[in-house]
């Protein structure tokens, strides 16, 4: 009898395994595939999450693998142009790293077994053990292997937007929006850009940032109702979108880049909350909580919000609390703090600005003080109530001397 089974191992299942292996409970962590394996992903990790990672002891393994670091950020949207970098952490994080799952996955799979956790890779959970209404294991095996049975006291599912836990306890979804794109990635040599996250006219976007090996994860987004037009061609269609943001890195990336493995094609879920709790179980990560990649806030998510859930099942599990709970804070609180980020992905991810974030945006380009603010809320270390506060706005327009008439301190589509 385990105190918690986590079903998914990846940066929401493993970091809560491990959290809950360190506090002394007994834990069992389980997912279909092996490790080190890949899986469709930004690599992006904000400097919030990097805080996260540091304060686990695992940072320093994900720098040493070589992944470089990246200080300076630009972003554009159609004219709107802001450079630069949110201030160090508190704990000295100055920096941001995009590294390959096949090498953050097995770091955190690893940190979990180390930390005391059973972990058994390659094996397959087509379904949960009930006791009466409650959840109480999971049933499944290793390949071809015999089937086998494990029950829990709490089992977790972190096994992404596709989630059988999710499935089989009936987990209903809520404040949800369709997605509006589709994205094509790769990864490439002989691309030295820094870090861009470019999105142009005619609703098309290119980003690039480095990660292992010496080789840049180069991606493209545009709607999904162009998506049978690009996969005609997709080296074509990537050079096209560069070509047509910024000719200048087009020339470069036609010059000198050179694509060394396959296309990543991605057709993302839609945006949505589920209900993440209930008798014997809960979700965590794109299980329980899914938006649009553009803004890069999966993997920090699935740290903070993993965290989050390890501390208040811990509350259940030691009798601090009931469990219910514990755990119905847990989804009040994971829906708290990530409504901001969940709001303004929703938005700015369909490719083109309200009014709104165009004056806000376009205000914010005009000031260095702004700006370092902007790649704090990027960042996750600048609060979003005050970025996006009615009086700290009409300070900015009024600090660049914005036209009244564009001057906009109320989200109003947000509103209504």
């Amino acid at each position: 009898m385990y105190d918690v089974i986590v079903v998914g191992t990846r940066v929401a299942g493993a970091p809560l395994a491990m959290l809950l292996a360190r506090r002394g409970y007994r834990v069992l962590a389980v997912d279909r595939a092996t490790f080190p394996s890949d899986t469709p992903s930004t690599h992006y990790i904000h400097q919030a999450g990097l805080s996260l990672l540091n304060s686990w002891g695992l940072l320093d393994r994900v720098v040493a693998t070589g992944c470089p670091p990246v200080r300076n950020l630009n972003f554009t949207y159609t004219d709107i142009v802001i450079n630069g970098m949110a201030d160090p952490s508190a704990d000295g994080i100055d920096a941001v790293y995009c590294p390959r799952r096949t090498v953050l996955d097995k770091i955190l799979v690893e940190a979990a077994g180390e930390s005391g956790a059973e972990v058994i890779e390659g094996f397959s959970v087509p379904e949960l053990v009930f006791d009466g209404d409650r959840v109480a294991g999971i049933r499944g095996r290793v390949g071809e292997g015999a089937e086998q049975e494990f029950r829990a006291r709490l089992v977790i599912g972190a096994d992404g937007s596709n989630s059988t836990v999710a499935k089989q306890v009936g987990a209903q979804e809520y404040d949800g929006s369709a997605a509006a794109c589709f994205i094509y990635y790769s990864y490439y040599e002989g691309v030295d850009w820094g870090m861009q996250h470019r999105t142009g006219f005619g609703e098309q976007q290119f980003a690039a940032w480095p990660t292992n090996d010496d080789q840049y994860l180069v991606a493209v987004m545009r709607k999904r109702d162009r998506f049978r037009e690009f996969r005609a061609d997709p080296d074509g269609s990537v050079q096209e979108i560069i070509d047509q943001i910024d000719p200048a890195i087009g020339a470069r990336f036609r010059d000198t880049g050179k694509r060394v493995e396959q296309f990543r094609p991605m057709l993302y879920p839609d945006n949505y909350r589920r209900r993440s709790f209930g008798p014997g179980w809960a979700l965590v990560g794109d299980a329980g909580y899914h938006k649009d990649p553009f803004t890069g806030w999966g993997i920090t998510d699935a740290f903070k919000y993993g965290q989050l859930l390890a501390d208040l099942a811990h509350e259940g599990l030691s009798g601090a609390r009931p469990m219910d709970e514990a755990l119905a804070e847990y989804e009040r609180e994971r829906d708290a703090q990530s409504a901001s980020t969940y709001e303004l992905t929703r938005s700015i991810s369909e490719l083109t600005l309200t009014p709104y974030y165009d004056s806000v945006f376009r205000a914010t380009s005009m000031s260095p003080d702004y700006s370092k603010k902007f790649f704090g809320l990027i960042a996750g270390l600048y609060p979003p109530d005050k970025f996006f506060g009615e009086q700290q706005l009409a300070d900015l327009y009024e600090e660049v001397g914005f036209p009244e008439a564009d001057r906009h301190v109320t989200n109003t589509e947000a509103l209504a």
